[in-house]
């Protein structure tokens, strides 16, 4: 039975090929090629049973100014253009006197969120309010250019400040089809925005800086603290994985580390390493070590919902704990890994860790080399993040650009191996350090200082507060670590006025996607969820009940 359901699980690594994990400043040229640009929220929102949402929901746009503020020096030189600011809308709930509820779409393509509209939070609060749904693009995303291309002077109108002025924009101005005999427009119409994630943090800002535009807002793992080194990504993985896995990737890391960073280490040996592994193409140690990441990576891409669930964390888990080889391995390999895992520190675990490396290896074999080779390229051209040739590619067809120049100029979050404190064994590689992270910010944009972080702290950080602004993060969210409910920031009690949610065992803003009511069942979405999103479809309401009775 173990033989079978070993053959079985490494069986299953085939459907993992393209599916992505965690969003990291060092992600492969190949990706950022194939279309798929970086982004804090990287999850797979359309099932193959429901209705392609862009056949639903028609594309309308609202023309908006390119540059909103001309009497600062950072946009110069200002320009008096306008562009289109994309957007959705579903009025099927609406009734007079409701809210409309902009689900704003954050660093990515909008129509990567309209799924919301058919059953996620917008549609749940939509039909809770008798409001309008409203997926909302951001500058520089999707089909939203402000600029003929991406260069590095046209990027500087890519800020938040002119994105939340966007925001405020449209909610003055919009006039919806069908219902322009309507006054649906801010202050005269309440406001509630939504964000995940970057646009999490981002709603939080646009409701303190234009309370009178955005009457509420809710901030669903809300990254509002801006951290430079975030090596603290990883810290969530390490508390809520399962214990073996994590144990495993730590000294099987730490193996690599030893390698690839240890002085008496030869040249020799580290190609032995890359062999092991596939890998021997690709020129540099920490291209390498990055790759090796991918696995434990995918930790964020988990869901409540198995349509949505990216299932790669638990396969690489499986494969990696399994007591015995998941594969045959030539016997050549197994006597190179024995040389490796002794090499790297472990010699008297050697009986364990032999089998991890080598299940290990297959998992790395099948998710990564497999795959590359079937497509033509060597690993290094599908795993390296060294090219400065492609970094200066800047068209309005590198969209790879946007997300890049945001982290890069203002928000930071390079994940980095490298800053886990030196008494801790590290769940990636200490290569990951930030001079790697930052190798796209330097050749892409010649960003060569660390991110202004303070510009983004500014707005309040682990400490922002409103009244009707809510947080909704996740217990198990690896970015946990730079919302409000982060261990550093101070502990909050929950009202009506400003709730405080911390939903149970989940990850990334888990209560943003959602059933149609014949999919749900006892356990979907599971009780956490759920409650959830019933405080909050009940908070909107309480909300709605201040703004008749005048409270605005």
């Amino acid at each position: 039975m173990m033989h079978l359901a070993n053959n079985i699980l490494f069986l299953s690594l085939l459907s993992l090929l393209s599916l992505p994990t965690a969003a990291s400043a060092s992600q492969p040229i190949s990706s950022l090629k194939s279309g798929v640009a970086p982004s804090l929220s990287r999850r797979g929102i359309v099932s193959k049973r429901d209705v392609d949402p862009s056949t639903l929901y028609p594309a309308y746009n609202l023309s908006v100014p390119v540059d909103h503020f001309h009497n600062e020096s950072t946009y110069e030189p200002h320009s008096s253009g306008t562009f289109n600011l994309r957007y959705f809308f579903d009025a099927t709930y609406y009734k007079a006197g409701g809210p409309v509820i902009v689900l704003n779409s954050g660093e990515a393509d909008a129509t990567a969120r309209l799924p919301y509209l058919q059953k996620g939070i917008a549609h749940q609060l939509a039909e809770a309010t008798g409001g309008i749904a409203v997926v909302l693009e951001h500058r520089y995303y999707g089909t939203s250019f402000p600029t003929p291309d991406l260069s590095t002077k046209n990027l500087r109108f890519l800020t938040t400040q002119q994105a939340l002025a966007d925001a405020a924009f449209f909610a003055r101005n919009v006039v919806f089809e069908g219902l322009e005999d309507q006054k649906l427009t801010a202050p005269q119409t309440p406001y509630i925005a939504y964000g995940g994630s970057y646009a999490g943090a981002f709603v939080a800002f646009l409701r303190k800086t234009y309370p009178d535009t955005y009457f509420g807002a809710i901030s669903s793992s809300g990254v509002t603290k801006a951290i430079y080194d975030f090596w603290e990504y990883y810290e969530p993985v390490r508390e809520y994985g399962p214990p073996d896995c994590i144990l495993a990737t730590q000294k099987l890391t730490n193996i690599v580390d030893n390698i690839l960073l240890g002085k008496n280490i030869t040249k020799g040996l580290i190609k032995e390493l890359k062999m092991a592994f596939g890998l021997q193409d690709i020129q540099y140690n920490d291209d390498f070590a990055n790759a090796l990441s991918s696995g434990i990576g995918g930790w964020q891409g988990r869901n409540w919902d198995p349509a949505v669930n990216n299932p790669s964390f638990s396969q690489y888990c499986g494969n990696i704990t399994a007591n015995s080889t998941l594969h045959p391995a030539p016997t050549n390999l197994t006597s190179t890994v024995k040389q490796l895992v002794a090499a790297g520190g472990y010699i008297s675990q050697s009986a364990t860790l032999i089998t991890q490396m080598l299940n290990f290896i297959s998992y790395v074999n099948i998710t990564l080399v497999q795959p590359c080779i079937a497509g033509g390229q060597t690993t290094n051209e599908c795993y390296t993040t060294h090219n400065t040739s492609f970094y200066a590619l800047d068209d309005l067809t590198q969209t790879w650009r946007s997300w890049p120049y945001q982290f890069c100029s203002q928000w930071g979050f390079l994940q980095t191996g490298s800053g886990v404190p030196k008494d801790q064994l590290p769940l990636i590689s200490r290569t990951i350090t930030l001079e790697y992270e930052s190798i796209i910010c330097r050749d892409a944009f010649n960003i060569t200082t660390p991110s202004d972080t303070a510009i983004i702290n500014a707005y309040g950080g682990y400490d922002i507060s409103y009244d009707r602004l809510a947080f909704i993060d996740g217990e198990d969210d690896p970015w946990r670590g730079a919302t409000p409910h982060a261990p550093e920031a101070k502990p909050r009690t929950s009202t009506i006025d400003e709730p405080f949610i911390l939903i149970e065992g989940a990850v990334h803003h888990w209560d943003e996607n959602g059933l149609f009511p014949n999919e749900t069942t006892a356990t979907l979405p599971p009780a956490p969820v759920a409650e959830t999103q019933l405080d909050e479809a009940n908070f909107v309401k309480a909300w709605m009940a201040e703004w008749n009775a005048g409270k605005r």
